[in-house]
């Protein structure tokens, strides 16, 4: 009796392998949907076109993005993990639903660790400190320095406390000791213009925005929150060469539903590692804000949500933020 169930099982298994490689011979057979967590016209959105569009001509199917926005990213995320892992959903995933919600949320209708194979990193964003003209602050040092001469009078335009620039400003606060007040908006493009007027002494913006201000002079960056300069600002100094160690991005990774074949998974990889060595698209996504760091393996992608899980975890703890 145990031989015959045994010899069932091996039987179901390698039928199931078969089944399996046959299914990734034949892939892509026909249109395949790329689920966006964010807002269609969002500088997101239209990178997330942008590769959707490079994988069609690749893969010789469309890519049709579909956007899910609401909910903290929690709406999308769940859609994609729920999936059919045949290779035909496609997660655009954000920093948000993957590295930050475990930590912000109680619970989750998803596992970010458990619920998906990552197959590539696409792009990453980072956040420039800016100031109005009139603060004579020129590099986050010297901001340090006028904020201890006058606690308290520095006041900073934000997304809220749980959205991006939020906190990356309270981390601020923590770790250089400053007391930036946080003003709050429902509107940023509102709390934009209140810094462009010097209603507030400054904001936090990332770099679709923030290049424009810079450009014009209508504000000047302190520094960037990424751990090294970003291509066309190499001007602006990182927050790490001030506070060492100090790491603040967003960014996107392809992802699939957990259990989608393996030969799936690194097909798209090697697209995706010739489409991000294009000069032409390098240049297209640095002007929408976002800047190119390869493509990783999926093992590599794998570690580095990893490692911005776990410090997102401590960003997290460090502000003081309590699950909801």
């Amino acid at each position: 009796m145990f031989s015959t169930i045994t010899r069932v099982v091996i039987v179901a298994i390698t039928c199931l392998a078969i089944s399996q490689r046959a299914q990734a011979d034949t892939w892509p057979a026909r249109p395949i949907r790329l689920i966006n967590a964010l807002a269609a016209g969002s500088a997101p959105d239209l990178l997330s076109r942008i590769i959707a569009e490079r994988l069609s001509s690749a893969l010789g199917q469309q890519v049709i993005v579909e956007n899910r926005p609401g909910a903290a990213n929690v709406i999308a995320t769940q859609a994609a993990a729920r999936a059919t892992p045949d290779g035909y959903t496609l997660f655009f995933a954000p920093s948000l639903a993957l590295a930050v919600n475990p930590h912000t949320f109680k619970s989750l209708a998803y596992d970010p660790a458990k619920d998906f194979v990552f197959i590539s990193m696409v792009a990453k964003a980072a956040f420039f400190l800016l100031a109005h003209p009139d603060v004579p602050a020129k590099t986050l040092s010297e901001l340090i320095e006028i904020d201890n001469a006058k606690p308290g009078q520095l006041a900073v335009a934000v997304d809220g406390p749980k959205n991006s620039s939020g906190m990356l400003a309270a981390w601020l606060n923590k770790k250089a000791g400053l007391n930036m007040v946080l003003v709050p908006y429902a509107s940023m493009p509102q709390g934009i213009q209140d810094a462009i007027s010097g209603r507030v002494q400054l904001t936090i913006a990332a770099g679709l925005v923030a290049g424009p201000l810079i450009d014009r002079g209508a504000m000047h960056a302190l520094a960037v929150s990424s751990s090294i300069r970003v291509p066309g600002y190499q001007q602006v100094p990182t927050i790490a060469e001030t506070l060492s160690g100090v790491e603040f991005i967003g960014w996107f990774v392809l992802a699939a539903p957990a259990g989608t074949p393996s030969e799936i998974v690194n097909r798209i990889n090697g697209e995706m590692a010739q489409i991000l060595k294009d000069p032409g698209l390098v240049s297209r996504l640095t002007g929408l804000g976002f800047y190119i760091d390869g493509a990783y393996t999926p093992e590599a992608t794998t570690e580095f949500v990893r490692s911005q899980r776990d410090k997102w975890g401590e960003i997290v703890h460090t502000i003081g933020i309590e699950p909801e």
